[in-house]
C-alpha cells in the first residue's frame, strides 16, 4: 500500500462525496449557507480525515483519533442526507444510495478502528510488541525507529 488513495474505504468516500457535491447542486438557493455546506463539508471530511490518518498512521493514537473523526464526519453526513430526503430535495432512491454508501464507509472505518495495527507501517507496529520482546531481539532508537539490528541486515 503506497498512500490513502490505495484504502478501498477513502476510495468509497471519496466518490461518495463528489456525488453529494453533484446532488447538491440542485439544492434551493436559501441552503446554500446551511445545508448544501454542511453536507458538502461532512462528506468532504470523511475522505479528508481518512487520508490525513493515513499519513499519520505510524502514530497509533493520531491514527485512531483520525479515523473516529471521519466516522464522526460518517455519521454527520448520513443526519444531513435525512434532513435533505425529509426536504424533498433528493429522490428516495438517491437517498438510500447514498445512506447505504455511508453505511458501508462506517463499517470499513469500524473494521480499522478494530484493528488499526494492521495499517501501521512496519516501524510503527515494532513499537507495539512487549518491551520484553523487542528488547531481547533488537536495540531501538529513542524514537521508536527500525531496529538498529534491522540495518545490520541488509
Amino acid at each position: 500500500m503506497r498512500g490513502h488513495r490505495d484504502l478501498k474505504v477513502f476510495q468509497l468516500a471519496y466518490k461518495l462525496a463528489m456525488q453529494i457535491f453533484n446532488e447538491s447542486k440542485a439544492f434551493p438557493k436559501e441552503e446554500r449557507y446551511a445545508l448544501t455546506d454542511q453536507i458538502r463539508r461532512s462528506s468532504r471530511s470523511v475522505a479528508a480525515n481518512i487520508g490525513e490518518g493515513f499519513r499519520k498512521r505510524r502514530y497509533l493514537n493520531m491514527f485512531v483519533s483520525k479515523l473516529a473523526d471521519a466516522d464522526g464526519e460518517t455519521t454527520e453526513t448520513q443526519v444531513w442526507l435525512d434532513f435533505a430526503s425529509d426536504c424533498e430535495y433528493l429522490v428516495r432512491e438517491r437517498y438510500k444510495q447514498l445512506t447505504a454508501g455511508y453505511e458501508e464507509v462506517g463499517r470499513m472505518l469500524g473494521g480499522m478502528l478494530a484493528h488499526p495495527e494492521k495499517f501501521l507501517p512496519v516501524a510503527a507496529a515494532f513499537c507495539l510488541l512487549p518491551a520484553a520482546l523487542w528488547f531481547s531481539a533488537f536495540w531501538f532508537s529513542a524514537s521508536c525507529q527500525l531496529p538498529t539490528a534491522y540495518w545490520d541486515m541488509r
